[in-house]
């Protein structure tokens, strides 16, 4: 990790320089570059080999009265970083961070363990419909103090004005949302039930048109893994209700999700990853996306490979999109 460091708050935080320019704050930068080789079957591939390199830029410092804030930025391949958020850590009420991304239930969209990947994340186009909340929009949330609950419980709570448009510039707004309007999550987890276990569960709730459909939309998910030794086991379950007032609409998608993952070592992991989404419609018509991962990871002090074989039947809920595919990475870490 390289560490810039007396960067003042001004140069920062901009306006936060108000509160306390005396005090200085820590730019710190890490990141990684990872080189990919896949294979699609039965598909038209094209140039298999790919690359993506990624940094995240974290700023530190303190306020007066002994709150803490940092600013994250994480870029990933594109001319403008691809996300962030402040955060803002007070020393009795809790944290608070404006994000551009994640947040919310977002961060249960998929909870399974894996040696490298999530199932739908392995370089096969799946077009698997998870959960997200508000934390598809810029949104604000609220996470309580650790004294404030039991141990091992956390608990956040989400708000967006407006739960869709993605990240939003400065001095900018959101525009026309169609019909959605303002929403909130609320995800809680418990980790001390019994030593290995962990549970989680969130609700999500958007504002909709009533013109254009029936109710509000929900999103749930529900789930638990549980590590023993060097195995760890996982499931979750989670639906989004999207409630379209016509019959040819979705009217929601159901998943069920499972994993498996076994640490051979210190540095071989293998995992076995299945997620099943039922998409149904108004009319009673329902297609059932069917994906599961094998793979393995293999790390080298700070290069890693990573292979995994992905297939998926009736990908992006079309039953006539049975694709399978095999991705090998060479990762390396900074």
């Amino acid at each position: 990790m390289n560490k810039l460091t007396k960067i003042g708050v001004s140069a920062l935080c901009g306006s936060l320089a108000a509160v306390s320019a005396a005090n200085a704050g820590e730019l710190t930068v890490k990141g990684g570059a990872t080189a990919t080789y896949t294979s699609l079957e039965a598909q038209t591939t094209g140039n298999p080999i790919g690359l993506s390199s990624g940094m995240t830029f974290t700023g530190s410092g303190e306020l007066d009265n002994g709150s803490t804030f940092a600013l994250t930025l994480t870029h990933t391949d594109q001319s403008a970083y691809s996300g962030g958020n402040i955060a803002i850590t007070t020393p009795s009420m809790g944290k608070f961070v404006i994000g551009q991304s994640g947040g919310g239930i977002d961060r249960y969209d998929d909870m399974m363990p894996t040696a490298w990947e999530e199932t739908n994340g392995t370089g096969l186009a799946t077009g698997l419909d998870t959960v997200a909340g508000v934390g598809a929009a810029t949104n604000i949330e609220w996470s309580a103090p650790a004294d404030m609950l039991g141990d091992g419980i956390s608990l956040h709570i989400a708000y967006s004005p407006t739960a869709t448009g993605g990240a939003i510039n400065d001095k900018a707004v959101g525009g026309d949302s169609g019909a959605t309007g303002s929403g909130w999550d609320i995800a809680v987890s418990h980790n001390s039930l019994i030593e290995g276990l962990n549970v989680f569960a969130g609700h999500s709730t958007q504002e909709q048109a009533k013109e254009k459909n029936d109710s509000d939309r929900q999103e749930k998910v529900i789930g638990a893994t549980y590590a023993a030794g060097g195995f760890t086991i996982g499931y979750q379950w989670s639906k989004e209700s999207l409630n379209p007032t016509t019959g040819a609409a979705v009217s929601y998608y159901e998943n069920d999700a499972f994993g498996i993952s076994f640490a051979v070592n210190d540095d071989l992991s293998i995992s076995y990853g299945k997620h099943k989404s039922d998409k149904v419609t108004n009319a009673a018509t329902s297609t059932e996306l069917d994906g599961d991962s094998l793979q393995i990871a293999y790390s080298m002090g700070g290069a890693s490979i990573k292979i995994a074989e992905t297939s998926v039947s009736d990908g992006k809920y079309n039953t006539a999109n049975d694709l399978d595919a095999t991705t090998v990475a060479l990762t390396l870490a900074f």
